[in-house]
């Protein structure tokens, strides 16, 4: 006997078994029950979550003929509730609209629907993917839609009903279906998987929910694919094997480098992932998972339910968000995505793939525009700029929500009896034995230039004042003075300061206002390559340079 597929053999047979549209099935029924079935009916939805289902499934509940009028449950022993399910019913015709979409096929249609039904009550037309229709062929619904004879119903199916004219939609009764949650899909996937007497790892159905992406249809396909191709249990790692997905291990591992600003680091886990099967675009979209995971596990801590994780990728993944804060990640998230087109038509996509990585995981390094114009401090107008108000194109500081950053454990360097020479002399272990990398980065650049009463004074140079900004925002400096408490061993807080501070009377002076600014300055200021970035980016000229004070 021919092996029938999971996704047939466990079909919805009446209204109560369809998963996921309790509110549909009861209107439905509702109708029923009170003799007012509708001549027209439109299912929209994406694919897999039960429109053709609860099509047959009404179309047995009219016509089913163990019952004198229509009911809300079909024997599924008779003659025609048999037929419907096999698609051979007489009175219940299921059309491809995709391959029966001309004129010519609708005209049939409409000559043949005078005729009364052979043996049931309705003839019933199911037309799935109906909006394959040519336009031709759906004025020539219209008439028979608008005054339809007594014995005829019409159940269109469409996973794009923006496709579908006005003037159809306006003469049938029509019902979104929703995608399946991944609570549902769990729990019929569960419940298949006891009847059919097979092993299996909770973890492992959760992940077939999460790729099933709110399709019933999709979930079990891939249960069936599973199922042939793994012994028992069946396991998230034989899932990841059969369909060459990364293991969340894997992609964590991306995340939690990027979020400690480790490019070595970055680039290589994304290596591993590459190498691994997946393509530049899949891990673009692997990130794009990750990103959103993290920004709801952040924003809504008491909501698990909105992510579809085990607990231990919860809990791991909780762990790499407190890298990040909820605008940065905002960021990455629209980042990849506009990402993904010019990667796919790129010629070195991994390249660009890799630099995207490079500049999210070091985010800090990458200034403001007035940052970025450095030393002459130019500020420089476009008219691009001024039609965007002068916004700033740089990724959200880190944990603008004044968070400090989550200290991880280090190296004790020196005893805690130590005196200012020696962290002078330690300096340079001791900003290696920092566990976030981040903020080691950023002291490595600074000089100590004395110790008084616990209060430690670091020094930046000119060139480092953005970094030393840095260190003074967001609560980092607290987080630097946890840092070096315990590499120390003693109690220590931290003031910043510029040295090597250029004379005033060296700096040029400002611009009278008013005054119109040479074209050598012009040109000066357009050389620069950061300037150049800017005007290519905002296709865009420069009109006016000014020094700021």
């Amino acid at each position: 006997m021919a092996y029938t597929v999971l996704a047939r053999r466990y079909r919805s047979q009446r209204f109560n078994d369809v998963v996921g549209q309790t509110a549909i099935s009861q209107t439905l029924q509702n109708a029923i029950k009170t003799d007012k079935v509708a001549h027209a009916y439109l299912f929209t939805g994406t694919r897999g979550v039960g429109k053709t289902t609860t099509a047959r499934i009404l179309a047995k509940s009219l016509n089913c003929l163990s019952s004198d009028k229509p009911t809300t449950e079909p024997c599924l022993k008779c003659d025609s509730c048999v037929a419907v399910n096999t698609g051979e019913d007489i009175d219940v015709i299921e059309i491809d609209g995709a391959s029966n979409r001309g004129i010519e096929n609708v005209r049939e249609l409409r000559n043949n629907a005078i005729y009364r039904p052979a043996r049931a009550r309705f003839k019933i037309y199911i037309i799935d993917e109906v909006h394959m229709l040519t336009t031709e062929a759906f004025n020539a619904l219209l008439k028979i839609l608008e005054e339809p004879p007594a014995h005829i119903k019409f159940i269109f199916a469409t996973t794009e009903a923006n496709k579908v004219p006005a003037t159809i939609q306006s003469r049938c009764q029509r019902f979104d279906f929703t995608n399946i949650s991944p609570a549902d899909t769990i729990s019929q996937l569960k419940k298949i998987l006891i009847e059919e007497k097979i092993k299996f790892e909770d973890d492992c159905i959760i992940a077939l929910a999460r790729l099933a992406n709110g399709s019933m249809r999709d979930a079990l396909s891939l249960l069936d694919q599973l199922i042939s191709a793994a012994g028992q249990p069946l396991t998230v790692k034989t899932l990841e094997e059969l369909l060459g997905i990364p293991g969340s291990e894997k992609t964590y591992l991306l995340l939690e480098k990027i979020g400690i600003a480790d490019a070595g680091g970055t680039l290589l886990a994304a290596d591993e992932l590459i190498n691994g099967g997946l393509s530049c675009i899949g891990l673009l979209d692997t990130l794009i998972q990750g990103f959103r995971d993290m920004m709801v596990l952040k924003a809504a801590k008491d909501i698990t339910s909105l992510v579809t994780l085990t607990e231990a990728e919860k809990k791991g993944l909780s762990k790499i968000a407190e890298y990040f804060d909820i605008p940065s990640i905002v960021y990455d998230i629209a980042l990849f995505e506009k990402l993904r087109w010019p990667v796919k038509n790129s010629d070195n996509p991994r390249a660009l793939l890799e630099a995207s990585l490079l500049r999210v995981a070091l985010a800090e390094h990458f200034m403001s525009i007035p940052d970025l114009l450095g030393g002459k401090n130019y500020s420089v107008n476009t008219a691009e700029a001024l039609k965007k108000n002068n916004s700033v194109i740089e990724r959200p500081a880190f944990n603008q929500q004044q968070q400090a950053i989550p200290t991880l454990q280090q190296k004790q360097v020196l005893d805690g009896n130590c005196d200012f020479e020696q962290i002078k002399q330690k300096w340079k272990e001791i900003t290696e034995s920092i566990a976030n990398a981040r903020i080691g980065e950023f002291i490595k650049k600074a000089n100590p230039m004395r110790l008084s009463g616990g209060m430690l004074a670091l020094g930046f140079s000119a060139a480092d004042e953005f970094t030393m900004q840095l260190c003074q925002k967001n609560g980092r400096a607290d987080a630097i003075s946890e840092a070096l408490t315990q590499a120390t061993g003693m109690k220590l807080n931290v003031t910043f300061e510029l040295i090597n501070q250029p004379s005033s009377q060296n700096q040029a002076k400002p611009k009278p206002r008013g005054a119109k600014t040479s074209q050598k300055t012009i040109d000066e200021a357009s050389q620069s390559p950061v300037i150049k970035n800017l005007l290519s980016e905002f296709e865009g000229n420069i009109i006016d340079v000014e020094d700021q004070q």
